[in-house]
């Protein structure tokens, strides 16, 4: 199997499942990856907070894929707001790479309102060709207005936490108005949502796994989505989630499991 992709607005195309390696530690990062690229991923998002890029990099030059097939996302983190260059140089060296695919702001961090300075240090990494995509993170909508009416640039990706509980449809909207491809974070809720008696439901009719049929709403919901896993077995099992497809009854039914008070992490507007 091969995941498909989601155009970027700047021409480019997005592995729309990918592997996340928040809170892996890099010793372990390596053999991680390089099972996730045995059993057919071709995107992994780090970020310099994780303190893994090592592990990453080692895993893409090492991992018998040519670079050219994998999509390679990093982070910036936001006491680097006014130093993203420099930032963007040290992760490229961790990385031993010679570009990334997506380099995303990681927070706004509105507190110390650096961000539109730091987007515009991506536009001049994009320029450079470094970075392939730009794009952010956990921006909502007045960030994202603030940093497009400041460049001119619209970010090719914003990476969110979303998951069946916490849908973030008017974000989502937004981002479809702008084309800004929507990428999740915390897709599976944190474990939570597979304990939901609707999705243990749908699982069972369909033979999968609660975590098989969350993943899946993610893709036929048009999301990009980076489930994490360090385990060989749920690393197959997540990726075959590319082989079947939810029916309009059962994405009604998951998309009625939105809540209101859903979020589970930080909150962008005061985080920072």
């Amino acid at each position: 199997m091969q995941s498909p992709t989601i155009s970027l607005n700047d021409g480019r195309a997005i592995p729309q499942l990918g592997l996340g390696v928040w809170q892996i530690p890099n010793d372990e990062t390596t053999a991680v990856v390089r099972a996730a690229l045995d059993v057919g991923y071709r995107s992994i998002d780090t970020a310099a907070l994780y303190h893994n890029e090592e592990g990453v990099g080692r895993a893409v030059r090492e991992g018998g894929v040519p670079r050219d097939e994998l999509f390679v996302t990093t982070k910036l983190w936001q006491d680097r707001h006014d130093d993203a260059e420099r930032a963007f140089d040290e992760s490229l060296r961790r990385l031993g790479l010679d570009y990334v695919d997506l380099y995303l702001i990681h927070w706004p961090a509105p507190g110390q309102n650096r961000y539109v300075e730091a987007w515009r240090s991506l536009v001049r990494l994009r320029e450079s060709g470094r970075a392939r995509s730009v794009g952010v993170s956990n921006f909502n909508v007045d960030h994202l207005e603030r940093i497009i009416d400041a460049t001119g640039v619209v970010p090719a990706v914003n990476q969110v936490e979303l998951h069946p509980r916490f849908q973030q449809r008017a974000l989502r909207a937004f981002h479809e108005q702008r084309g800004i491809a929507t990428e999740s974070w915390s897709p599976l809720g944190q474990g939570g949502v597979l304990r939901d008696p609707t999705v243990g439901e749908i699982a069972r009719r369909h033979g999968r796994t609660p975590a098989q049929v969350v993943i899946r709403w993610h893709l036929d919901s048009g999301l990009v989505v980076i489930p994490k896993s360090v385990h060989a077995k749920r690393l197959r099992e997540n990726f075959a989630s590319l082989d079947f497809r939810l029916g309009e009854d059962d994405m009604r039914r998951i998309e009625g499991l939105d809540r209101r008070d859903g979020r589970m992490g930080l909150d962008p507007a005061t985080f920072g």
